[in-house]
């Protein structure tokens, strides 16, 4: 037979060890009374999940572990469909066009401008002009 040590409680402390409690402390406690306690309502922190609740987690873990097992080999080949084809050249083409039009417009400088003499050519009469036309 073998033998074990069995490990032994150890001894309570001494009285002298023991830390001191205050007079006046030690007196407010021996006179405490539970009576004059007022009573409180216990209020549950933590609610637990309603049946609900553990009905849609286990569908939702059910969900996650059928994707987490599904097999890719099961799947059947497609071919894919273009249904929205690239724009042909000459679209481009007008597109680029147009773009290049608007920044002309948009960057053109006005300092590059030459200065204009501005000639009127149809004059308006003169008042003795239209007093000629009508003694006329």
């Amino acid at each position: 037979m073998s033998s074990c040590a069995v490990p032994v409680a150890p001894a309570p402390p001494a009285l002298k060890d023991l830390p001191k409690v205050a007079g006046d402390l030690k007196s407010e406690l021996e006179g405490f009374s539970s009576s004059k306690l007022k009573n409180a309502e216990t209020q549950e922190k933590i609610v637990l999940p309603s049946a609900e609740d553990l009905a849609a987690e286990k569908t939702e873990k059910a969900l996650i572990e059928g994707i987490a097992k599904f097999d890719p080999a099961k799947l059947k080949h497609t071919e894919t469909q273009e249904k929205n084809p690239l724009p042909d050249k000459d679209v481009i083409e007008q597109e680029k066009a147009q773009s290049n039009l608007l920044s002309g417009i948009e960057n053109f400088d006005s300092t590059k401008l030459k200065h204009a003499e501005t000639q009127e050519k149809n004059p308006l009469p003169t008042k003795e002009v239209i007093d000629q036309e009508k003694s006329a």
